[in-house]
């Protein structure tokens, strides 16, 4: 029985390999030139390290290999997943934006289901006493106010308070490229903004948790965590990646991936930033604007991705940034700021701009973007060079301190 088991597993892999190798097809161009493998579709690597193991995994729609679950494939080839931990959007992605959510049973495997966006953020001691060694697979985005990062750590810490093994399947950061922004001041840290990083970090999910762990992010300093990163082979950071899967409901577009760097801002203004469209992130309007700009549209109620937006079933008008050239982002390297100065100098009620508890978020500008200055810069209409030059020498000594962590060119 045991001889058969391992051979059928054999066949399992070997029929999985055979269909990845043709999902490469599907790839776009840029991805099947050259022939970027994530951690996940390495199985040689580290089905070895779970044989034998009680596996849980934090996961949620981007844990694939190909065009399936990893959790699925994974429990195909014999390997005892015991339990799911699911951050913010949950597990299969039908939670919106800050919605709790709690802890059920997978009805497509029969795991339970833990959540870490409900009642509390991180695994307990309970949770991890029937496991060996934790897998995180999500993909992120390579921004600060992206909580995958966060998850990560917390899930870091609690593998060192119960003395767990921790392997991370690393995935390319579409935003690699870019490292930019204010390095957060720490007086404005919350939710969306917890470690001295800027806006955008430039580091794939491996190198971030390297840069915690050296940085003495974890909050056992004298401890390490046992750590261990299957790498993303044939990659580097300059490379462009076409996210096969939406990592969260509302950034459901390449277009809105590559401009969430620079759009993520808008969340702390009284503008709406694309959410109760099918577009967030890539359009930006007020019915205040109306006179100003011929670019309209309506927020509605849409499920799953945004119940109630600010302005819902009015018409704004503002800039439409679905055709923009994000290829002038990767030849910049930079965040645009240009277009939140932009509409602010529009805005006929400037006094309303900031104002977060019109615009409903909980983020001020100040948390949103890290730093106390941002606001009065903008109001001022100090220039972008000026508002770039007080970004350093933070950012600089972040780009130096960054070499240390990258496991890719």
């Amino acid at each position: 029985m045991k001889l058969f088991t391992r051979l059928l597993g054999c066949l399992g892999l070997l029929i999985c390999c055979y269909a990845f190798k043709g999902a490469d097809k599907n790839l776009p161009s840029s991805q099947a030139e050259n022939n970027i493998r994530t951690g996940a579709d390495q199985l040689e690597k580290y089905l070895p390290l779970l044989k034998g193991k009680r596996v849980a995994m934090m996961a949620n729609p981007t844990t694939i290999i190909g065009k399936t679950h990893l959790v699925d494939s994974l429990q195909k080839l014999g390997v005892n997943i015991v339990k799911v931990f699911g951050p913010e959007h949950g597990f299969r992605g039908n939670a919106g934006a800050g919605e709790h959510i709690n802890d059920e049973v997978d009805a497509a495997t029969g795991i339970p289901l833990i959540s870490l966006y409900g009642g509390k953020n991180k695994p307990t001691k309970e949770d991890l006493a029937d496991v060996d060694i934790l897998i995180y697979d999500l993909q992120d985005v390579g921004v600060r106010y992206y909580t995958n990062i966060n998850a990560l750590v917390r899930l870091m810490d609690a593998c060192v308070e119960n003395d767990k093994d921790l392997l991370i399947l690393d995935r390319p950061n579409p935003n690699a490229y870019l490292v930019d922004g204010p390095i957060l001041d720490m007086k404005h840290r919350s939710g969306i903004g917890m470690f001295p990083i800027p806006m955008s970090h430039g580091l794939t999910v491996g190198e971030f948790a390297l840069m915690a762990q050296g940085q003495g992010w974890l909050a056992n300093k004298e401890k390490p965590c046992k750590l261990q990163i299957i790498p993303v082979a044939n990659y580097n950071h300059d490379m462009p990646y076409t996210l096969p899967v939406k990592p969260s409901p509302n950034l459901n577009t390449q277009q809105a991936i590559m401009l969430y760097p620079s759009t993520c801002m808008f969340e702390a203004t009284y503008l709406n930033h694309g959410r109760g469209t099918y577009f967030p992130f890539t359009v930006f309007g007020s019915p205040e604007l109306k006179g100003i700009y011929e670019f309209s549209y309506t927020p509605t109620s849409i499920k799953g991705m945004s119940a109630t937006p600010l302005f819902m079933d009015q018409v704004c008008y503002g800039i439409d940034l679905r055709n923009y050239d994000v290829e002038q982002l990767r030849k910049s390297k930079k965040i645009n700021i240009s277009w939140i100065m932009e509409l602010y100098k529009a805005h006929p009620y400037k006094e309303k701009f900031f104002d977060s508890k019109l615009s409903r978020e909980m983020n001020t500008i100040e948390i949103q973007v890290g730093v106390s200055e941002f606001r009065q810069q903008i109001i001022a209409g100090v220039s972008e060079e000026e508002i770039r030059k007080s970004w350093e020498p933070g950012l600089s000594q972040y780009k130096e301190m960054r070499k240390k962590y990258l496991l890719y060119p």
